[in-house]
């Protein structure tokens, strides 16, 4: 069978990221990445109107300074490029969340293998707040960035640093790049000291899966791994057939350890059924936003059940399949989601999104499918030897669904709206 170049064309009940050609994949990794990213534009603003302004900075830092850690190791170890240099940070930064490609236009130079520097010709993050004035932009560019870089660095190197050599508020305005910083390894340092969260969250099942090793590639070209030199101008197209589907799983992941640590620092603060409230608020907003965007990235057209199946089927939210073992089927006029017994469901604690389902209708969900269909409505049917299940079906009498709250406030974010660009062809 050929490789798809999109999903248009009928559903397919058995269709997984290896059916994808080297290109899509390319693709579809960076929108796995920007859905990362922006999750963090629709929860935060639900913390400074619940929990104030002190919270909103608090929260930012402990969340990142928690998840970065341990999906930066976790990346190395799947693409090979384990290490204790500068190097390795700037491959890891290359390949998270946090820094999703040419949103976040990361560019590098490395001078040796304790010093490097890295800018930022466009930054999708400083473009979402800078209208808001210097406080926002400092509050961000100093108050969050500074422990968090500091603790991303640590955790490849105890010794290495990142530290500005200029940065916005941008003085004159329209500063270019925006910022520039210098990484360095100082062996007389101060260690960065983790974050007291960072041990409960590498401890959790989504930070120790472990992933089966997707098939060989069915499409010549690439590099498999990133073990050889660093290379500044990294694209995905760089990547092999076969690693391209290890940076979706591994991207996803990070998704939902970013998730955990979120929740896990709202229940510190104001306890569980406010980490449930916010953690399901998050969840429904980023869900809605990256299935709007899965359907121009995947040329999913219609407003039918296929085309509500088919995002079901693709969407980051939902894997890896390691850790959330979900199924899509048609039913006869209805789709049939179902997850079965996995770790997502065994964490067993209330930090994360998959803690907020029960056997009841949920917003993410219908906001999934409301992306297709505003009169499409999610029920709960018998799971069979499903742990979870529900149908969804399109009901021409119903009234539209409006679109939820939490979609607004990720639309308010330009990656909403950004278009990536394909910057080279494949690599051979």
């Amino acid at each position: 069978m050929s490789l798809r170049d999109d999903y248009a064309g009928p559903f397919d009940p058995d269709l997984d990221l290896h059916d994808f050609s080297r290109q899509t994949l390319a693709d579809l990794g960076r929108e796995y990445l920007l859905n990362g990213h922006l999750q963090d534009r629709v929860a935060l603003p639900l913390v400074a109107k619940h929990l104030g302004g002190e919270a909103y900075v608090g929260v930012s830092i402990a969340e990142w300074m928690s998840a970065s850690p341990v999906y930066s190791k976790r990346m190395q170890r799947a693409l090979g490029f384990e290490g204790r240099d500068v190097g390795t940070v700037f491959k890891n930064i290359q390949l998270e969340i946090g820094a999703p490609q040419q949103f976040m236009d990361f560019q590098f130079r490395l001078d040796a293998p304790d010093y490097g520097e890295f800018w930022l010709p466009f930054c999708g993050a400083l473009a979402d707040v800078e209208p808001y004035g210097d406080d926002r932009v400092k509050l961000m560019c100093h108050d969050i960035e500074d422990p968090t870089f500091d603790a991303t660095a640590a955790a490849t190197h105890p010794g290495m640093k990142m530290r500005p050599l200029h940065r916005p508020p941008r003085s004159p305005a329209g500063r270019y790049p925006a910022c520039r910083w210098k990484v360095f390894i100082d062996e007389h340092e101060e260690p960065a000291a983790p974050h007291p969260n960072l041990e409960r969250v590498a401890a959790s099942q989504i930070a120790r899966l472990e992933i089966p090793p997707p098939p060989p590639s069915r499409e010549p070209g690439g590099w498999d791994d990133y073990a050889g030199p660093f290379e500044p101008g990294l694209q995905l197209e760089d990547f092999s057939h076969r690693a391209l589907q290890v940076i979706a799983r591994e991207v996803a992941l990070q998704s939902h350890l970013l998730a955990r640590s979120f929740m896990l620092c709202i229940a510190e603060r104001e306890g569980d059924a406010m980490a449930s409230e916010l953690g399901a608020a998050q969840w429904t907003g980023i869900a809605a936003l990256t299935a709007e965007r899965l359907r121009a990235c995947l040329r999913i057209e219609g407003d039918d059940a296929d085309a509500i199946a088919k995002l079901f089927q693709v969407h980051p939210c939902f894997r890896p399949r390691a850790y959330v073992d979900l199924r899509v089927e048609r039913v006869d006029e209805a789709v049939r989601i179902a997850i079965h017994d996995c770790p997502a469901l065994r964490e067993g604690d209330a930090y994360s999104w998959f803690a907020t389902l029960d056997a009841a209708p949920h917003p993410a969900l219908d906001a999934i499918a409301g992306r297709v269909n505003p009169r499409a409505r999610c029920r709960p049917v018998a799971a069979g030897d499903a742990a979870l299940a529900w149908e969804i079906v399109i009901d021409p009498d119903a009234e539209p669904l409006p679109d939820p709250a939490e979609l607004g406030l990720a639309r308010i974010s330009r990656g909403a709206g950004f278009v990536f660009e394909r910057r080279r062809n494949l690599r051979d």
